[in-house]
């Protein structure tokens, strides 16, 4: 699989000059100040999801054998995904019209069998029905993938953040599908890792690109559909679910932060604004640099967590999980009463 992670590194690095020229030439363009939390200081190109539909094009023809139900269904959702993304880059959608995109590829993939399936096999200890189960497995799927494209569409405001917390859980879903058996999972988790590090390196190092809502919610989409897939071999169900909720334990925390902080100071949920964690760190003094290096090291030890959740059997598991729970509680109401760039204005380069 190691050949697989540099051939997708590759083809990435290699597209994303075309897709930066594809960008300009359909209008795909940030332009600095059209919103507060803009602050960029040129136009920008919003190619990041033509860089990840390319790559995963390309490598889907070229090892077409890795393409299972399940991953097929990712495929197409994502393609759902990235076309209303490639919407809203463009002319822009209300959040309804975003949402019903979000569903569509959520129904895309559950109608080719990509579910939870954690509430069946506690139906089977007779803990609910078999058909209540069912029903409890779609609602949490829809819930699940809505939420998690949604949430790295809200946390993509700075340079790199997407792309390293992509890398980090490609990164660790590759070893825990190697490790259980599932060697499609791992073949796909080992292309997007391959395609996370070039897009940091568009996105960070080089700064040419931004991903834009094509780009960090087809990003979200595939980590939440990856994650959901991902069973681990002969893991007890009533402690199942907690691997994938650590790996994405920090776009979940920071989508929560900002829900609560804009309720509790009756601001309007789904407008930009600069108040997630890593703009509260710059308000506290860390450069946008450091500040995106603790979000991804939150994310590497949470991934560690997670890992190690495996080994455990489900009390211990819980236990671990409900510490992690505790101490994210405590966090998010120490950051919330910290200010936000809004209310310390600052300067930062921005998605």
């Amino acid at each position: 699989m190691m050949g697989i992670l540099f051939l997708s590194l590759g083809i990435t690095l290699a597209l994303g000059y075309p897709a930066l020229i594809a960008a300009k030439k359909m209008g795909l363009m940030d332009i600095p100040g059209l919103a507060p939390h803009k602050v960029h200081l040129h136009p920008t190109p919003l190619a990041g999801g033509i860089v990840i539909l390319s790559v995963l094009t390309v490598m889907g023809g070229l090892f077409s054998q890795w393409l299972s139900r399940e991953m097929l269904g990712v495929g197409l959702g994502a393609l759902v995904i990235f076309l209303f993304g490639l919407w809203d880059d463009r002319w822009g959608l209300s959040a309804p019209k975003k949402f019903i995109g979000q569903f569509i590829a959520a129904a895309i993939l559950i109608s080719l069998g990509g579910r939870v399936n954690f509430i069946v096999a506690l139906s089977e200890m007779g803990i609910f029905s078999t058909e209540l189960a069912h029903i409890l497995n779609i609602l949490i799927t829809l819930f699940w993938l809505v939420g998690i494209t949604n949430a790295l569409n809200l946390i993509d405001s700075m340079d790199g953040i997407v792309a390293g917390l992509g890398a980090i859980t490609f990164a660790f879903l590759w070893g825990a599908a190697a490790q259980a058996g599932q060697s499609t999972l791992a073949f796909w988790s080992a292309v997007l890792l391959g395609i996370s590090i070039g897009l940091y390196f568009w996105n960070s190092l080089a700064a040419k690109l931004f991903l834009g809502d094509s780009g960090s919610q087809t990003i979200g989409f595939l980590l939440a559909s990856l994650a959901m897939i991902y069973s681990p071999f002969a893991r007890n169900p009533i402690s199942s679910w907690i691997t994938p909720i650590l790996l994405l334990g920090v776009p979940i925390f920071d989508t929560t932060l900002v829900v609560f902080s804009r309720l509790r100071r009756g601001q309007f949920l789904l407008r930009g604004r600069r108040d997630h964690t890593y703009h509260r760190l710059i308000a506290l003094g860390f450069s946008p640099q450091i500040a995106v290096g603790l979000v991804l090291l939150a994310a590497f030890l949470l991934s560690i967590l997670a890992f190690l959740t495996l080994y455990l059997a489900p009390t211990p598991a819980l236990i671990f999980f409900a510490g992690a729970l505790a101490c994210g509680v405590a966090l998010l109401i120490w950051l919330e009463r910290q200010p936000t760039l809004d209310d310390h204005p600052g300067t930062l380069q921005n998605d």
